[in-house]
């Protein structure tokens, strides 16, 4: 189990999906900081999100961020709340209401299709791809992609966290505006976000807690968004208003910022991010493939997410085992989506690598066991 200093206090390796895992250090620095920020005599709970001191959490979290992907003067960096459901509706809302052109959806996952159904409310929306042939185990080929004539914009989901698959390139869209829900593997490496004309993600899986959600969006499509929009969910309200158009979620933006500067400073940034999350999820995807077809993955092998790791067991009684099991050596939350079932193991930015080592040697054990 993971140790944090100080008195004794035993953690758990948390597989959750997210809420997830937070960095050690963070937490110790949170903790630190709860009763008085230094200088300012009180809690980052309590400060006002008008506050100097505020102003300097907000600026140096909104420059960590565009530090670590790059962003150039073409992109607006905003923070929002609702999470990623929300934005399935914001980004209809402003980028697809009273065009013509449809909206085009890749669909490789149960979070995309959550995204269609929202993005129907407001035009048309074409399905350029579905994976669900093959219970979504898989992405496109190039050919595969059937985009509309001159569409609005192409949505896709760059990690499934159910289904466990992930793009591991840009999707080539051509000149169409590429929007990507990018929440579950938000800062676990580089992304060009020139290529994108809007990025969005909530922060709890990989960069942060609940409550707060980036927005990365190109100038020229806020020119889309129309003035009968409600006010809150009209992205240039925040734009104009820096992220603060009312009180934000400022313990979150603060953990946010936290977490961008741990990755800079820590971890190598997004290229040492990557090296990281890829090593550690190798090491359960080795255990799959060397084990005979007891732990069957769900993903197919040039399409598995580096975030989430998907499998079954021959049975739900021997799942149900396995989960139990693992409770009982600190490894929790690693039962899969109610809407699939099997074993779900998300191992995020911050779950360390002793997590990953201890989950790996377990199912060495359990499959060892088993067969004796």
């Amino acid at each position: 189990m993971e140790r944090a200093t100080g008195p004794m206090v035993e953690r758990v390796f948390n597989f959750s999906p997210g809420p997830a895992v937070l960095p050690l250090s963070v937490l110790e620095e949170a903790q630190a900081d709860l009763l008085a920020l230094p200088g300012v005599g009180s809690s980052i709970l309590e400060i006002s999100h008008r506050s100097p001191a505020f102003d300097r959490i907000l600026d140096d979290t909104l420059q960590g961020l565009k530090g670590l992907l790059g962003i150039g003067s073409d992109h607006e960096v905003v923070l929002l709340q609702g999470g990623a459901s929300l934005q399935f509706s914001m980004v209809p809302m402003n980028l697809l209401r009273g065009q013509s052109a449809a909206a085009d959806y890749i669909l490789t996952g149960t979070w995309g299709a959550t995204a269609i159904k929202e993005a129907r409310r407001e035009g048309k929306v074409h399905v350029a791809w579905d994976g669900a042939a093959s219970k979504h185990d898989r992405l496109p080929t190039a050919g595969e992609i059937s985009l509309s004539p001159a569409p609005a914009y192409v949505h896709v989901t760059s990690n499934e966290t159910i289904q466990g698959v992930q793009w591991k390139h840009d999707p080539d869209v051509g000149s169409a505006p590429l929007v990507c829900d990018c929440s579950s593997d938000f800062l676990s490496r580089p992304i060009d976000v020139a290529k994108y004309g809007l990025i969005y993600a909530c922060a709890q899986k990989n960069a942060g807690i609940a409550g707060v959600t980036v927005a990365i969006i190109r100038k020229d499509l806020l020119e889309r968004s129309r003035d009968d929009l409600p006010t809150m969910l009209d992205y240039r309200t925040f734009v104009t208003n820096g992220s603060r158009p009312n009180t934000p979620p400022t313990f979150a933006v603060y953990i946010l910022g936290l977490v961008c500067r741990w990755i800079r400073d820590s971890m190598g940034g997004l290229p040492g991010m990557a090296q990281h999350n890829a090593a550690k999820a190798k090491l359960l995807y080795d255990v799959l493939d060397g084990s005979g077809g007891f732990y069957a993955g769900h993903a197919r092998p040039d399409c598995r997410s580096d975030m989430n790791v998907t499998f079954r067991l021959p049975d739900e009684a021997t799942e149900k085992d396995f989960l139990k099991g693992a409770v009982s050596r600190g490894l929790v939350d690693l039962k899969g989506h109610r809407s699939v079932g099997g074993i779900r193991a998300s191992i995020y930015n911050a779950m360390p690598v002793e997590g990953v080592q201890s989950l790996r040697d377990y199912m060495v054990e359990f499959q060892q066991a088993r067969r004796s």
